[in-house]
């Protein structure tokens, strides 16, 4: 007759790797976020504003409290001026 403790070998070793990848995700989820929570239910103002903040600080999830934005964004806008070809 089998004793009951004997299935939690099994169970721990289930728990860690459920657990193992599930912390790898979210450390790979915030490392591609700048270290912040990810980010749900994004509409096209908030891909408009993540752009702009892109252009002004270099990442995504990164914002400027400076009032005067640099010389450099008056020239880097996402609008194309003209066609390449």
């Amino acid at each position: 007759m089998p004793v009951p403790w004997e299935a939690l070998i099994p169970f721990g070793l289930l728990s860690v790797c459920f657990v193992g990848a599930g912390t790898l995700l979210n450390t790979a989820r915030m490392a591609q976020n700048d270290w912040k929570p990810a980010r749900y239910g994004i509409d096209r103002w908030d891909e408009m504003m993540m752009e702009r903040d892109r252009r002004l600080t270099g990442s995504k999830r990164g914002q400027s409290t400076d009032p005067i934005a640099p010389k450099d964004f008056s020239t880097n806008s996402v609008w194309a001026t003209e066609r390449v070809q």
